[in-house]
């Protein structure tokens, strides 16, 4: 699979780290705040030194560590599932917007808000084992394109973002996914793409069940939504699954305004990270009026909390790791 090319140029920015742990970085404020940031709380000589245990650090998934654009890929994955599943049996189809979204109307689904997109991935992911779920999420990420790079999904990773996990763990950080995408979606691809294992991956969960079935034990996605893992949901997700208050967060929607809120108010050195999406001709530039990713009080409000605001076009040299239209 595709995907183990990004497997291997983690390693890569692992074993080279030393040079330059953030190469695709610009020498910009953001870059130089990152490391300074990182220096200060790993020297044991810093009054700002943090013990590794408590160095956490919490992603936000879609439009952090990975496009989210036009649609979030997993409710592209959910809109093919409908289909292929609609096809067996038409009965499933119970609404217009499953009708619509069966026939492959994004736009119907965006118009209906997280309400129609849940409803989607509530029938698209249902009736199947997690193990299935994961398998066939894993092979769609790999395999399918997206529409305006021809990248498979799996590569519309950022390179930056590569290095900026890679970077903190050479210093000793725990890195986590904090997502309100789905758990088992996530869990399907993070540790190939990010090096992050499933068990540092906090999500969206679903009805689950265990039964043993012909005498094999396994867990079944019922559908629904048992936790949404998104706005004042992420500290909650972060205390259920982590435990503890991380250092360092990075979003970049007002999705993810709770988790920064919550990390930077604790005490000792804080990192609150948001990326703008500013660079229309390598990726996608969108903010405030945008109907996915929207940034509105973030922009206002973050760098006066102290945040650093990431401009993709400004700070980033290189955008995806595979695609040379992605470079400056």
């Amino acid at each position: 699979m595709r995907i183990l090319a990004t497997a291997s140029c983690l390693a890569l920015i692992s074993a080279t780290a030393h040079a330059d742990p953030l190469p695709s970085w610009s020498d910009s404020d953001a870059k130089t705040s990152i490391i300074d940031f990182v220096e200060s709380v790993t020297d044991p000589a810093s009054d700002s030194f943090v013990p590794a245990p408590d160095r956490i650090a919490t992603f936000d998934n879609d439009g952090t560590l990975w496009t989210e654009q036009p649609v979030y890929f997993q409710g592209l994955y959910a809109l093919d599932v409908l289909k292929e599943k609609a096809a067996e049996d038409p009965s499933i189809l119970s609404s217009d917007l499953l009708k619509s979204a069966a026939e492959g109307d994004v736009e119907a689904v965006m118009a209906a808000g997280v309400e129609g997109l849940l409803e989607v991935i509530n029938v698209s992911h249902a009736d199947t084992t997690v193990d299935a779920f994961q398998s066939d999420a894993y092979d769609w990420l790999t395999t399918e394109t997206h529409p305006a790079t021809g990248l498979p999904y799996a590569e519309m990773v950022y390179q930056p973002m590569l290095e900026l996990l890679a970077y903190l763990r050479d210093e000793g950080f725990t890195t986590y996914i904090v997502s309100g995408g789905g758990i088992d979606f996530i869990r399907a691809f993070a540790d190939e793409a990010y090096g992050i294992p499933p068990w540092q991956v906090v999500g969206t969960e679903g009805n689950t069940r265990y039964e043993v079935v012909d005498g094999v034990p396994q867990l079944s996605k019922d559908g629904g939504v048992t936790f949404i893992d998104d706005k004042e949901g992420k500290p909650v997700g972060i205390i259920r699954h982590i435990g503890q208050r991380p250092i360092f967060s990075a979003g970049n929607s007002d999705g993810d305004f709770a988790m920064l809120e919550y990390t930077t108010a604790g005490e000792g050195a804080r990192f609150g990270m948001l990326l703008h999406h500013t660079d229309a001709e390598r990726e996608f530039a969108y903010d405030r009026d945008s109907d996915i990713g929207q940034l509105v009080r973030g922009l206002d409000e973050g760098p006066e909390r102290g945040w650093t605001i990431v401009d993709m076009a400004q700070d980033w040299d290189k955008v995806f790791p595979s695609d040379g239209r992605a470079e400056r």
